[in-house]
């Protein structure tokens, strides 16, 4: 490995801890400013109680202080401190809780999106301008188009009501597999126009034409040469994307009950849960700022002409 991209590896590790320093910063003013507070869906809270519960949360304390704290828990423990509403369960706790679902529930949308993506947008680049061609483009802006929570709906009725093939709660196993379809289509639709675009970039170069002169065979062409080449783009949005599943769909997992991080943010707000919003944001961000950094740092594998400036 050549110093200049050790040195590029590190400048951007650099900026991804700056911008999650960021995130976790404007995360906690923001939510500090907002009008009233945690404790104000308490019933008849007196002033003393009241006083008691932010000397409990150290939210009695200076906002420089209680902001040094907490970013001092998140730096040396990972700590986002203890939810208002759920007593006893730190956040932590509920957000591993949520991502034992969102977690696999979104590799298998993000691995279904890949191999579907890259193979519908691979056959449609080298089917150029035929009926399947325009078949599969139709059908994928209609995907990209469709919001999710219609997406949702849509399957739910169809499969969970009208057929009944299907169980319509996320809780169980088979529940599972409508959300799973429900969170894969509009991105497959995405890495399916995205290969196609850059497959049709790849396929006109002056090597891969010089390949043809040549009499290498197709095959070597397209997955030694033009394939290949054609992921860059998809690995530019394969990356937000798989952590922007992995948390979960706020809207899909609502949609199917599922127990997920989606679903446990969603019912924050609504708790007025500061410390379960912060920490579960914090979290989102964190894991798309590192999978913007791999997707970055696959560039110079994926193709070694890149320069790294």
């Amino acid at each position: 490995m050549s110093s200049k991209t050790v040195f590029y590896i590190v400048k951007r590790v650099f900026l991804a801890l700056f911008t999650i320093w960021f995130v976790i910063t404007i995360t906690f003013f923001v939510m500090n400013a907002v009008p009233g507070g945690p404790f104000m869906s308490e019933k008849a809270v007196s002033e003393e109680a009241q006083a008691a519960l932010e000397a409990k949360y150290g939210l009695d304390q200076p906002i420089h202080v209680q902001y040094g704290n907490y970013l001092k828990r998140i730096v040396t423990d990972f700590d986002f401190g203890p939810s208002i509403k759920q007593r006893g369960r730190t956040v932590m706790d509920i957000i591993q809780d949520g991502m034992e679902t969102s977690v696999p529930l979104g590799l298998c949308a993000a691995g279904i999106a890949l191999i579907f993506g890259v193979v519908l947008g691979s056959s449609a680049a080298l089917r150029r301008n035929t009926v399947y061609d325009k078949g599969i483009m139709v059908t994928m802006t209609a995907f990209v188009s469709m919001p999710s929570f219609i997406m949702g709906t849509l399957l739910l009725l169809l499969f969970a009501v009208t057929l009944q093939w299907l169980p319509a709660n996320g809780t169980t196993t088979a529940g599972l597999i409508l959300p799973v379809i429900a969170l894969s289509l509009a991105p497959m639709a995405h890495i399916t126009r995205l290969t196609r675009s850059s497959m049709l970039d790849v396929l006109g170069q002056d090597y891969v034409r010089t390949a043809k002169a040549k009499g290498v065979s197709g095959r070597k062409i397209i997955f030694g040469h033009a394939l290949k080449n054609s992921l860059i783009p998809v690995i530019t949005y394969f990356g937000p994307m798989l952590a922007y599943i992995v948390t979960g769909s706020l809207v899909v997992e609502k949609i199917f009950a599922v127990p997920g991080i989606g679903r446990t943010f969603v019912s924050s707000i609504t708790d007025r849960d500061y410390p379960v919003i912060m920490g579960t944001t914090i979290i989102l961000a964190t894991l798309i700022v590192v999978m913007n950094l791999i997707s970055d740092i696959l560039y110079k594998v994926v193709d070694p002409r890149i320069n790294l400036d």
